[in-house]
């Protein structure tokens, strides 16, 4: 069985940085098509960005330029790089794992359990 576990989430103040983690266990990690998502309180999930096993990534234009996704298959993980956060990035973030690439969360097959960002103003 796959499973996800995100860290790094926490109280951030706007303009600052945080990085998330997400360890993955259970399954080749290398095949997947990685993920982050986010929902923030009332609102629908929302794609963040996505990265192939072969290193392509497509980000949100929300957070194109701000954020970096990269993954080290030899830890079994991937990462999330936020820089310039705003309050309007205040969510609970998801990693997910899949086989295609794509913005819907039906598109990805295992989730983590999130984590929280809030960043305040």
């Amino acid at each position: 069985q796959v499973r996800l576990v995100e860290s790094g989430g926490g109280l951030v103040q706007a303009g600052g940085s945080l990085r998330l983690s997400c360890a993955v266990s259970g399954s080749t990690f290398r095949g997947y098509v990685m993920a982050w998502f986010r929902q923030a309180p009332g609102k629908e999930r929302e794609f963040v960005v996505a990265c192939t096993s072969g290193g392509t990534t497509n980000y949100a234009d929300s957070v194109k330029g701000r954020f970096t996704i990269s993954r080290d298959n030899a830890k079994n993980a991937v990462y999330l790089q936020m820089n310039s956060l705003k309050p309007e990035d205040t969510a609970d973030y998801y990693c997910t794992a899949g086989w295609t690439t794509g913005i819907r969360p039906e598109t990805y097959a295992y989730w983590g359990q999130g984590t929280q960002v809030t960043v305040s103003s």
